[in-house]
């Protein structure tokens, strides 16, 4: 399976061997600058800037974003789900309220080693998975649309800002659909129509086909994003539940085309 952080590491060392080689191009816009980046004094990117915000007076979302990896519990008092293999009750206070079947599935999926992970499928992963996945995630705000291209196999997800509401009988899908409003500063996305058996972490967690999923967007400042998702979802879960996750913005790069050959590594992905 091909790995993105991977990919960037190798791009990182040809553009190392192309600066000594003298051979230029060879990174083609993975070190172009960003426009518009605030400075401080000493010419430093200042990540603490205010808040961007488009014409209409909104805050922009726009920009190239990673899901910041940290070990710290929490950040301003609020527990952060972060990294690929985390699983959404990581510091949830009394875990995550499972219905007694979605315990008992987490439990099997553990005990069979995650064979049928969909990262380890190249299949696509659930909203809630993207917003971990340390992919690049490119957001571009239009009027009416907020566009997430992702790094992860080329993805990509709409949510509509145009006021149309959610479909009444959707045909489930991996991303769902989705439409949003803004509520002051903080952009608030609903989503439905999720498949069957969406997996919301590594280890398994899942989420049925009539569960709802609401996020809110928030950028803190010019260098974060915070991202509050909340799973409502009564045949899977006792009882809402929420979790949060800061993206921090990329700058100077841009995203890679992502692609998966899992052929030879389907063989080794057993149960016990």
């Amino acid at each position: 399976m091909v790995d993105m952080s991977t990919f960037r590491i190798a791009l990182l060392y040809g553009t190392l061997m192309a600066t000594i080689l003298d051979m230029p191009g060879l990174a083609q816009w993975l070190s172009y600058p960003t426009p518009g980046v605030p400075k401080t004094p000493d010419g430093l990117p200042d990540l603490t800037a205010s808040t961007p915000r488009t014409g209409d007076g909104r805050p922009d979302l726009s920009g190239l974003w990673m899901p910041q990896d940290t070990l710290r519990p929490s950040v301003d008092g609020i527990q952060l789900f972060t990294g690929l293999y985390a699983d959404v009750g990581t510091g949830m206070k009394g875990g995550v309220p499972y219905q007694p079947w979605a315990a008992e599935l987490v439990r099997k999926r553990k005990q069979d080693n995650h064979k049928d992970q969909p990262d380890g499928k190249c299949l696509p992963l659930s909203p809630v998975q993207l917003h971990t996945h340390p992919s690049a995630k490119r957001m571009v705000q239009t009027p009416g649309l907020l566009i997430i291209l992702d790094e992860r196999w080329t993805n990509f997800r709409l949510i509509y800002t145009d006021g149309r509401p959610l479909p009444v009988d959707p045909q489930p899908s991996w991303l769902g659909y989705s439409t949003a409003k803004w509520d002051g500063d903080t952009l608030e996305v609903r989503t439905n129509g999720l498949k069957d058996d969406t997996y919301l972490d590594y280890i398994g967690s899942t989420m049925t086909s009539t569960g709802k999923m609401t996020e809110r967007f928030r950028r803190v400042n010019y260098g974060n994003l915070d991202v509050e998702i909340t799973i409502d979802d009564p045949k899977a879960y006792t009882k809402p539940w929420t979790i949060f996750v800061r993206q921090s913005v990329m700058l100077d790069t841009d995203l890679l085309e992502g692609f998966c050959e899992n052929e030879k590594d389907q063989t080794h992905m057993v149960g016990k």
